[in-house]
């Protein structure tokens, strides 16, 4: 049921707000779980929301029937099923995305004997919207739909430095800058990016790792994702593919991404 705030004396209200409990429940509890892998009981999503458990009780079961939430009978922990991603899919040009990406992310992985992943802005941040691990025995991976930092990753700084000038505006009015690099610093790295057409760096989350990104363009020339490497390099001597020769892989990859998504090179 709607409810609206009214101000005193008969006055028009300055504003309407919506109110729909249970479905904000709903939501909170799709938002919890899906920061906690391992799950979590009916008692402990209580708890974390603050709220009792014959609040949550039945529609956790409805939520678990119609597929959102997954239960492990072992444990009886929830955790947020394939269901959210898949709607995401099918809602969001993500799918088209996924569906021309994927082969292409397979072949770079195997010739590149690494992983990579393709990420997307999303809001302030970006998300890891698809992954490909090294068929070898060594690479390093990322969960689906973890959150990135803009300012402070190499996918972050393609997705930033490609986009419209009017939206990157935005973002940055908005994003949070840490003390090393501030606003004037990133502008300036983002012209770099620009310039050379990729962004090479150390990762900000693991040692010894370096991050290559490359842009994914869509057909009206936008930057739709970033394809990235995550490169590592083998300290027993067995690396087949040098950072050059990936850098040059991923590079042709994500030309070959854009071209099936419509994009043509004007220059």
């Amino acid at each position: 049921m709607a409810e609206a705030d009214h101000q005193q004396g008969g006055a028009r209200p300055s504003a309407t707000r919506y109110s729909a409990p249970a479905l904000e429940k709903g939501f909170d509890v799709v938002e919890l779980l899906a920061g906690e892998p391992s799950g979590l009981t009916i008692s402990e999503i209580a708890a974390r929301l603050g709220l009792t458990i014959s609040q949550i009780f039945r529609m956790i079961v409805v939520m678990e029937r119609r597929g959102w939430l997954f239960k492990d009978a072992q444990s009886d922990r929830y955790r947020v099923s394939y269901k959210v991603l898949e709607l995401a899919y099918r809602a969001t040009p993500a799918q088209q995305l996924a569906h021309v990406a994927t082969p292409v992310m397979h072949a770079l992985a195997e010739a590149a004997e690494q992983s990579c992943h393709l990420v997307v802005q999303h809001g302030d941040r970006a998300m890891i919207l698809l992954r490909q691990e090294n068929p070898g025995a060594i690479g390093l991976s990322v969960r689906l739909g973890t959150l990135v930092d803009l300012v402070a990753s190499s996918s972050g700084h393609v997705l930033l430095a490609f986009s419209a000038p009017e939206a990157l505006e935005a973002t940055l009015s908005r994003c949070r800058f840490p003390p090393h690099l501030g606003e004037e610093a990133l502008r300036d790295v983002l012209a770099r990016v620009r310039m050379r057409g990729f962004e090479t760096m150390a990762s900000a989350k693991a040692a010894g790792v370096r991050d290559i990104s490359y842009p994914v363009f869509g057909f009206d020339g936008g930057v739709v994702a970033a394809l990235t490497v995550p490169f590592l390099e083998f300290i027993d001597g067995s690396q087949a593919v040098d950072f050059d020769a990936v850098q040059h892989l991923i590079a042709g990859s994500a030309q070959r991404i854009s071209e099936a998504l419509g994009w043509v090179d004007a220059r």
